[in-house]
């Protein structure tokens, strides 16, 4: 395999990593909304959250980010060659 393919390859990886990876963070927080509410308000009751979500906050998203950035660096640099 020539050399410009492994940096794709890892590239593509690194993207594919940064992805998993953010998608987990949400995961891992815990529920996104409060589908179990009774009274009065249930009748309103959607899946949205109540406040603002954290969770898809940029700040604690930073390392999928770099992930993803250096991916992307890695693949464009070999297109440029």
């Amino acid at each position: 395999m020539q050399s410009g393919m492994v940096l794709v390859w890892i590239g593509a990886l690194l993207i594919i990593a940064g992805v998993v990876l953010a998608a987990g963070q949400v995961l891992w927080k815990g529920r996104l909304s409060d589908a179990h509410r009774t009274g009065p308000a249930a009748a309103n009751a959607t899946l949205e959250p109540q406040g603002r979500v954290r969770a898809f906050h940029p700040k604690h998203h930073w390392p999928s980010i770099i992930l993803v950035a250096l991916g992307l660096v890695l693949m464009l640099a070999e297109a440029a060659v």
